[in-house]
């Protein structure tokens, strides 16, 4: 019996040996390499985007100034036309009639002048005789006075006259490109038309408009003093097309509204891009970048992060166990960054390899110190 006995406790006794030998190997193999990184403060060049829309830099609305029927039509859709340009003929024949007759009612009125003259020049010399009466040199005075502006209606009317037949010949205020031709020859046309005949956009040089948050211009303001500085201390900025191309020509933002747009809490600013080649076109959108340099940042890898429930994880090494830390971040347009703004601070140490395999509070070794990307 105590044979027996014996022989149990120094069976149990090896069992217990064997399973902690074995738990300590099992922790010991559990503890995985990997690549981590120390992040340090450095610099990098950002960019913003904004949503923009393209304009002429000048675009007029094209509208007739006396009323009639189209009766020629002499651009097409689309056409380069020049300053002073004839676009639209409006039937002349009407206005033609009355300027004949306002030159018909001036040569009248000049007659009547010579009459009035003729009688008042005989009235002074009876009057000097003592021939006719105060009253009726007076008369004879007025009558010329009469005469003369009568003449200087009849001119003015006749100026008129010449000016809405000259208005009949609907011409290009600007150089440009001419837009849509709602009308058709035969369509009667007045100035009182909600709709314009066309309109012509000058698109040597073309503005586009794009709005900043009251935030981001404040920002603006305390880095540069006056927005007029800051028009001219910031870059040159690019024009990404709506095909997702981005525009040969850089521009520069000349102009910045004083005014914060009270429904969106925005303030619109206003880029210049020359167009010689007429590639961008009135009317169009696209998205405006805006580059900078911001110093004294930190930056981590994406891949060194993960994402859950829209929030982004990095696993900092705390006294040789990865701890999951959320983060904010903020994407670097190179799409292989991020820019830490919490959540980590220099000196920190974060895994950059074997995300996916971790879970939080894992004891790790480090395997080896990657340098961050300058």
């Amino acid at each position: 019996m105590m044979k027996k006995l014996l022989f149990s406790v120094v069976l149990c006794s090896a069992m217990i040996a064997f399973t902690g030998c074995k738990e300590e190997t099992t922790t010991k193999r559990s503890v995985r390499e990997y690549n981590a990184m120390i992040l340090h403060v450095t610099s990098r060049k950002l960019s913003s985007t904004f949503s923009a829309t393209i304009r002429g830099k000048q675009d007029v609305d094209i509208r007739p100034k006396v009323q009639g029927y189209i009766t020629d039509i002499r651009v097409k859709e689309g056409s380069i036309v020049h300053k002073d340009q004839t676009l639209f003929v409006i039937d002349q024949v009407p206005y033609q009639a009355a300027l004949a007759t306002a030159e018909a009612n001036v040569d009248v009125a000049k007659a009547q002048v010579d009459a009035a003259e003729l009688s008042a020049n005989s009235k002074e010399m009876l009057f000097e005789e003592k021939i006719i009466s105060d009253f009726d040199l007076r008369m004879a005075r007025t009558n010329l006075a009469s005469a003369k502006a009568q003449l200087a209606q009849a001119k003015a009317n006749e100026l008129t006259a010449s000016n809405n037949l000259s208005y009949t010949l609907v011409k290009s205020p600007v150089d440009g490109v001419v837009g849509t031709l709602p009308f058709r020859v035969g369509t009667l046309v007045s100035p009182s038309d909600a709709t314009p005949m066309t309109s012509v956009s000058d698109n040597s040089e073309m503005y586009v408009y794009f709005s900043m948050s009251e935030s981001q211009v404040l920002s603006l303001k305390r880095l540069h003093g006056e927005l007029e500085n800051a028009l001219q201390e910031l870059p040159m900025v690019e024009l990404q097309l709506s095909d997702g191309t981005i525009y040969s020509e850089k521009g520069r933002i000349e102009a910045i509204s004083g005014i914060i747009d009270p429904t969106t809490g925005s303030v619109t600013l206003r880029a210049k891009f020359p167009n010689k080649k007429r590639l961008l076109i009135s009317g169009g959108s696209g998205t405006i970048i805006l580059p900078h340099r911001q110093d004294g940042c930190v930056v981590i890898p994406q891949h060194a992060t993960f994402e859950v429930q829209d929030k982004v994880y990095a696993y900092k090494v705390e006294n040789g166990v990865a701890k999951a830390r959320i983060i904010g971040v903020f994407e670097i347009s190179n799409g292989k960054e991020y820019i830490v703004e919490s959540g980590l601070i220099e000196g920190d140490t974060i895994v950059v390899e074997g995300i996916g395999l971790l879970r939080d509070d894992t004891p790790i070794k480090i395997k080896e110190f990657v340098e961050a990307k300058k």
